[in-house]
């Protein structure tokens, strides 16, 4: 069964870390370039980090410098370590893959400020 579980989410104060987790399985994880999305409240779902097969990674302006994507290919599992983070980082953050899987449950990520 094709599925992601996201994990490590939680509530924070500005400048604080988190570390999220994804799971996959059934898909060949080794191969495939996993992404990090979040959707905040009101706001359409944005892209936020991708790894590559090869862990080439890449982020979006908003967090550079800020977020790293990682992935364990033993554990079929891609994370997301955030730190300092800001208010305008609150959302559901949800991780898939190209072509895409079904949209997991996701993780709030809520930073007070």
């Amino acid at each position: 069964q094709v599925h992601v579980v996201e994990s490590g989410g939680g509530l924070v104060q500005t400048g604080g870390s988190l570390r999220l987790s994804c799971a996959a399985s059934g898909i060949p994880f080794s191969v495939r370039m996993m992404y990090w999305h979040r959707q905040a409240p009101g706001k359409e779902r944005e892209w936020v980090a991708f790894i590559s097969s090869s862990e080439h990674t890449n982020y979006r302006d908003s967090v550079k410098g800020r977020f790293t994507i990682s992935r364990d290919n033993a554990k079929n599992t891609v994370y997301l370590q955030m730190n300092s983070l800001k208010p305008e980082d609150t959302a559901v953050y949800y991780c898939n893959t190209v072509p895409m899987m079904p949209w997991g449950q996701g993780t709030q990520v809520t930073v007070s400020s």
